[in-house]
């Protein structure tokens, strides 16, 4: 199996989903994972998982739901993934802290991408290739558009979204041995 990058929507930001990394890891190990470590506390998990990795992310989301009380959602993504998406971003050089990608857990259907794109976003700029929704905020995240919640909600495909210094980070880890 492939050390991979496993991505937990929401967590310990806002005062609400509380999830220590510390545990997050644990969680992993008893879980039957190798090579385990995590990166800031936004829920970065990397690890090499014991079987099928879609299996082990829903194993993930039942163990965090069941210890911690609440539900999110586990995306995971290779190394040469997590490159491909850095490459195939698609608005040119932009400051990184204001460039993000969202890692969909699928891909959404034609028609909701089609609702999307009748949004108004302000300056905000966002573009979808396959599992990925690719944002550039011309504020930061902080300062959104409020049309880009709706966009995401309209295309209605769970995912968790990294700005790209954290995906680049993630990608330099993923070549590193684990040290928690």
């Amino acid at each position: 199996m492939e050390r991979r990058a496993w991505l937990v929507r929401a967590v310990n930001v806002g005062g609400t989903a509380k999830l220590p990394m510390a545990q997050w890891r644990a969680l992993a190990e008893e879980l039957g994972a190798t090579d385990v470590a995590t990166y800031i506390a936004s829920g970065n998990l990397l690890c090499t998982p014991p079987g099928d990795p879609a299996d082990f992310a829903r194993a993930l989301e039942r163990e965090v739901e069941e210890r911690f009380g609440f539900f999110r959602e586990v995306v995971s993504r290779t190394r040469a993934e997590l490159e491909a998406a850095l490459r195939e971003f698609p608005f040119g050089e932009h400051d990184p802290k204001f460039a993000y990608v969202t890692f969909l857990a699928g891909a959404p259907s034609a028609d909701a991408v089609a609702a999307a794109h009748e949004v108004t976003t302000g300056q905000d700029t966002w573009e979808l290739r396959g599992e990925h929704l690719y944002i550039r905020y011309a504020g930061g995240a902080g300062t959104a558009d409020p049309g880009m919640a709706r966009v995401g909600r309209i295309l209605g495909a769970p995912g968790t979204a990294r700005n790209l210094l954290t995906v680049r980070k993630l990608v330099d880890l993923l070549c590193a041995p684990a040290h928690s």
